[in-house]
């Protein structure tokens, strides 16, 4: 297993290296099998007026399942012990599903079509970039399914997850629902396009129940 460990506006010493690697090496012990790399990023906040200031995130890629967790507290060695324990939880669940795979076939999900969204987001306003850009990742989109798209989801920790859907082969967003009832996923619609420029139908957001969240 190949762990590489980064730190943002601290030095990364021999014993925050040895304790990262004590206590992340002990929370995947159980799940060597299925873990090829782990990356450690850990951080404290220069902003004062920010609370908590350390930070630790981990991200392990599993046999091309990526599986995210991220801790923050007033000190750096309590944000690892935090977020150790949440990537093992996450890994077991992970597994779980994994094995649950192998042994029952998969549920279909309700899926509910809702009216397409406003077309024009911005009104007179400027699009622009923020002034600066913090971090960019770049990963892998191989095609999945939307069942797959949420399990992915589910085990990084954030609110949505931009995925190429393997009906339609086109970039969709899941995403966690401000209203905790379920999930949603944003797809392009397909139209002429009109004078400027611009898709006549949009975007089609599609919602999918809570009963088929729990997968």
């Amino acid at each position: 297993m190949k762990l590489v460990i980064q730190g943002k506006n601290l030095e990364v010493t021999s014993a925050i290296h040895e304790y990262v690697h004590q206590k992340i090496t002990k929370a995947v012990s159980h799940f060597e099998q299925l873990t090829t790399e782990v990356d450690v990023h850990l951080s404290v906040a220069r902003n004062p007026r920010i609370n908590p200031k350390q930070t630790a995130e981990v991200t392990i890629y599993a046999n091309g399942t990526v599986i995210r967790a991220q801790e923050s507290s007033e000190n750096l060695y309590a944000s690892i012990d935090l977020v150790a324990d949440k990537i093992a939880r996450q890994l077991r669940k992970y597994k779980e599903k994994r094995q649950d795979k192998t042994q029952n076939l998969p549920k279909a999900g309700d899926v509910v079509i809702e009216h397409p969204v406003v077309e024009d987001l911005i009104g007179d306003r400027a699009p622009e970039l923020p002034q600066e850009v913090i971090r960019t990742k770049y990963f892998a989109m191989p095609l999945i399914t939307i069942d797959e798209a949420l399990e992915q989801l589910q085990l990084i920790d954030h609110d949505f997850y931009m995925f190429r859907n393997a009906e339609t082969e086109e970039i969709n967003v899941i995403y966690k629902r401000s209203n905790h009832r379920g999930y949603g996923v944003i797809q392009p619609r397909h139209g002429e396009a009109g004078s400027n420029g611009k898709s006549a139908q949009g975007n089609t957001e599609v919602l999918i129940s809570p009963k088929a969240a729990q997968v």
